[in-house]
């Protein structure tokens, strides 16, 4: 490992001061995925600013009936306060179908958002990758592509993103609170957060460098009681989906008012069905039109040679995860 220097700070301004000023700094708080990134030699940065101590870690309720879940607040500590097992139920299932309980106790919510892909060969430090060396080229594309995208990659990436919570936190419409350089608060929405490849993907999301997550706001929303989060791997537990879904539904006597569905699993960034929700739309909740929605969903999507069996997963479980959230 790279020697480094640690620093401790005691608020978000000194932290972002000093990264902002550091092209190699990082922060870190649970540092659940920047330690494996720096044993492995994949990111080596000179200096490490602990944010853990500030106090970004309140989880509340918004004057709207939403909630605002603070970057620092532990996975397990989101997954498992009141205020979101009864109003964000899928957010819950979402987080506690990700890694290991040891994990959720350490991971925090803003570095959920800002994990990285675990692609075998961004991992790899002896092949080519161009999200971890651009211009490098790409070894999946041609190569070992069971894991990879099917929607959104490019010639120069086809690596997922990994996380089960940012699929819910897609579906929900949340939006995410960031503190810039120059000491302003900007709102990003979370379909616009993260990026797909195209060209530059050694970019994970659209921070600017010492940009800091302070926050993520869930609006209030009617799907509580008809939502689900359905999470297919090669293994039950500590295992990142083969193909995930986020489904919501508010229905009136049968009918669907409104739906989401986001998938996880399935490209360089949660990815939103917004045709098939608008398909949903004034449609009755029963089976036939859950399937015809999944179809639509899937529509698009452009497997490799390996991952053309992720196509018709998915289909199966947004339908799936459709029913469940309707409890048909």
């Amino acid at each position: 490992m790279r020697p480094f220097a640690f620093k401790r700070v005691s608020s978000p301004a000194d932290a972002i001061k000093i990264v902002g000023e550091n092209a190699d700094a990082r922060f870190i708080a649970g540092g659940t995925n920047l330690i494996d990134l720096m044993k492995e030699g994949v990111d080596l940065p000179d200096e490490l600013v602990d944010i853990s101590r500030l106090s970004l870690s309140l989880v509340r309720s918004l004057p709207d009936g939403g909630v605002s879940i603070g970057a620092l607040a532990k996975n397990s500590d989101t997954a498992n306060h009141p205020l979101v097992r009864r109003g964000f139920p899928m957010l819950s299932q979402a987080i506690l179908a990700g890694a290991s309980p040891q994990i959720r106790n350490m991971a925090t919510n803003g570095g959920n958002l800002m994990q990285r892909t675990r692609c075998a060969y961004f991992y790899d430090v002896a092949t080519p990758c161009n999200k971890r060396e651009p211009g490098s080229g790409c070894s999946a594309k041609d190569g070992l592509n069971r894991y990879s995208a099917i929607f959104g990659w490019s010639d120069s990436c086809s690596a997922v993103h990994p996380s089960d919570m940012c699929v819910a936190l897609a579906a929900l419409d949340a939006v995410v609170n960031v503190r810039t350089v120059e000491g302003r608060e900007r709102k990003i929405k979370f379909a616009d957060f993260h990026r797909l490849p195209e060209n530059a993907p050694e970019k994970d999301n659209t921070l600017a460098h010492g940009e800091m997550i302070i926050s993520i706001d869930i609006p209030k929303n009617n799907f509580a009681p008809t939502s689900h989060y359905l999470k297919v791997r090669d293994r039950a537990s500590y295992a990142f989906a083969l193909v995930s879904v986020a489904a919501a539904l508010e229905l009136d006597k049968g009918t669907i008012k409104q739906a989401r569905i986001a998938l996880g699993g399935v490209a360089h960034k949660p990815w939103r069905c917004f045709e098939a929700e608008k398909m949903l739309v004034g449609k009755k909740a029963d089976a036939e039109t859950f399937q015809e929605a999944a179809k639509i969903a899937l529509q698009d999507a452009k497997p490799l040679s390996d991952n053309g069996y992720k196509v018709k997963m998915a289909e199966r479980a947004v339908a799936k995860a459709l029913r469940r959230s309707a409890r048909i």
